[in-house]
């Protein structure tokens, strides 16, 4: 590596080099510390805000529900009470209409057909169910 001419001896070469020119270290420093100057008071600033008061009670008013439960024969059960699909679709239409709307629990048997499912599904949509839930239990093994 060279930093002189070809009539320069190797001494002459290495005095000439014997310090590390600072100005370009000072022009860095220079920036950082104005960087660091403009942005350290805005770290400070923060917006205030008033959050919310939660309360710890748990919510005691459960909200009301509707158990439709199918067996693997297809057959139509609500709260417990069996009917035919005509029934159920009227009751699906008043249930729409109540305020608030109860939520919708379908407890299915695993023999079920899933057609069956997909009707009854379609059948709440229509009617104006929009709140549904599968239930499901979780003491039976899934295969």
């Amino acid at each position: 590596m060279a930093f002189g001419g070809f009539n320069q001896t190797h001494a002459s070469v290495s005095s000439q080099v014997t310090e590390i020119n600072m100005v370009p270290l000072i022009d860095v420093m220079l920036v950082l510390l104005i960087i660091f100057m403009i942005t350290a008071p805005m770290l400070t600033h923060g917006v205030k805000i008033e959050l919310p008061k939660a309360s710890s009670q748990p919510h005691s008013e459960e909200a009301p529900h509707i158990a439709l439960s199918i067996d693997g024969n297809g057959q139509f059960f609500w709260d417990n009470e069996a009917m035919d699909r005509a029934g159920l679709h009227e009751r699906l239409s008043a249930a729409a209409q109540r305020l608030p709307q109860p939520e919708l629990h379908l407890h299915v048997d695993k023999a079920t057909a899933y057609q069956v499912i997909a009707e009854i599904l379609a059948d709440a949509a229509k009617a104006g169910v929009t709140r549904i839930g599968f239930v499901s239990d979780p003491n039976e093994t899934a295969h």
